[in-house]
């Protein structure tokens, strides 16, 4: 290295200073420790991002799905209130209306003489399969040469298409 050095150089260079055609070790080093530090911050980044929807997802909340596509639509558009939404939705509990309207349906529907889940099908302007067998038309009324047990069973399923 001293006989192609320029008269004008210092003649004590520092140690990262390297020869031509020599590896330069602090280009290297650099360079991997850059690409080290690219990787993790975009996993930092993809983990804050998804921070919610684990959130979410450990709690088993109705809203995971919600609190999922907020945090892809705040990944995607860079618009932070939609992660923050999507926070604040992890950290709730949602009330369940769902279970205590199931349980009023089921009561009425043994109040009114079905099988559970017998009335949730059940579409009050067709006949259905009852209908024929008892000699009922859709309008209630009983057809020709049918019994007191037919006119029953429309009184019946009249009362279950107004309840």
């Amino acid at each position: 290295m001293a006989e192609s050095m320029h008269p004008a150089a210092s003649h004590h260079p520092p140690s990262f200073i390297t020869a031509p055609g020599e590896t330069d070790v602090l280009m290297v080093t650099m360079a991997l420790i850059l690409l080290f530090s690219v990787l993790l911050f975009g996993t930092l980044y993809f983990r804050l991002h998804s921070l919610p929807e684990h959130m979410a997802h450990k709690g088993k909340k109705i809203q995971l799905e919600i609190v999922a596509v907020l945090g892809l639509i705040s990944l995607f558009t860079h618009m932070h209130i939609f992660w923050i939404a999507g926070l604040l939705l992890a950290l709730i509990d949602l009330p369940d209306f769902g279970g205590p309207l199931n349980r009023i349906a089921g009561s009425a529907e043994k109040l009114a003489g079905l099988k559970p889940g017998e009335g949730l099908n059940e579409d009050p302007s067709q006949p259905s399969g009852d209908v024929a067998k008892h000699g009922v038309n859709a309008n209630g009324d009983e057809a020709a040469g049918s019994s007191k047990k037919s006119a029953t069973a429309a009184a019946n399923r009249k009362e279950r298409a107004h309840a």
